[in-house]
């Protein structure tokens, strides 16, 4: 378990969650810092994308209790911002790029309020952050998988949260997309956004991520990344999938993590 803190912005107190009465996430204490860039990592089938959609309010708990700014979800919903997994959504859904975006909007607006111009402002800022402003009015079904994901992540921006949840970001893009997420996601942790990313990728989560999570099914270990990202803590949360751990090569054996280097200090 996780010590508490005084800039922690997401408390889980021994939460369990359970499919069909079989345990995905059991017992699971943990304690978040504010302003951190935090990857969630373990084998498929660890309960990673289960323990980001529990924090939501999304899944129902079995037991334990969550809170977000120190208060329940209900009274931050506001502050708080969601991106799935991208095979979720249904992408055939008839709207454009700035219509996916301007939804991230309607907490701001309330029900049946139509945007106002500071709202498409904000909007169009955000796709011309994620490099797809020339894309605005196109239908989001004529868009490729890493343009999807990039919309989306703006429709995120555009809600201007303070904590930000977001399911394998970087599956299925390209490369200029990945990198383009990830100086994006830091440049939201530089200005003192909460940044949780479920990632898979071990080769690349020791230099996205300031703070990690391992977990499988229970927590193995949360920290910041010198702390965490160890040998031994991984091969306690990988198990035998020793495979898995040859991944991370050379920086495994000899125990060098190089801390993410934040941009323009």
């Amino acid at each position: 378990m996780t010590k508490k803190a005084d800039n922690d912005i997401i408390e889980v107190h021994d939460v369990t969650v359970t499919y069909n009465k079989k345990p995905v996430l059991w017992g699971i204490d943990l304690h978040l810092p504010k302003g951190a860039l935090i990857g969630v990592i373990g084998p498929n089938g660890a309960g990673k994308s289960t323990l980001i959609k529990s924090i939501m309010g999304l899944v129902p708990l079995s037991s334990g209790a969550v809170k977000l700014f120190n208060q329940p979800l209900e009274k931050v919903r506001k502050k708080v911002s969601y991106v799935p997994q991208r095979e979720s959504v249904d992408w055939d859904f008839p709207a454009s790029a700035l219509d996916v975006v301007l939804m991230g909007r309607f907490g701001k607006l309330g029900l049946f309020k139509r945007p106002r111009k500071a709202d498409k402002e904000v909007a169009m800022n955000s796709l011309r952050k994620v490099g797809m402003e020339g894309f605005a009015h196109r239908q989001i079904s004529q868009l490729s998988g890493g343009q999807q994901q990039r919309v989306f992540l703006a429709r995120a921006l555009a809600q201007e949260a303070e904590l930000y949840f977001m399911d394998e970001p970087f599956a299925g893009v390209d490369a200029a997309t990945e990198k383009a997420i990830i100086a994006l996601l830091r440049e939201m942790s530089d200005k003192g956004k909460t940044v949780v990313v479920v990632h898979h990728d071990l080769q690349t989560a020791q230099s996205y991520f300031d703070w990690v999570v391992l977990l499988n099914m229970r927590l193995i270990a949360s920290g910041p990344i010198e702390e965490t990202f160890k040998p031994e803590l991984l091969q306690q949360t990988y198990g035998g999938k020793l495979t898995l751990l040859a991944e991370v090569g050379e920086l495994l054996q000899k125990e060098e993590f190089p801390s993410r280097e934040k941009d323009n200090e």
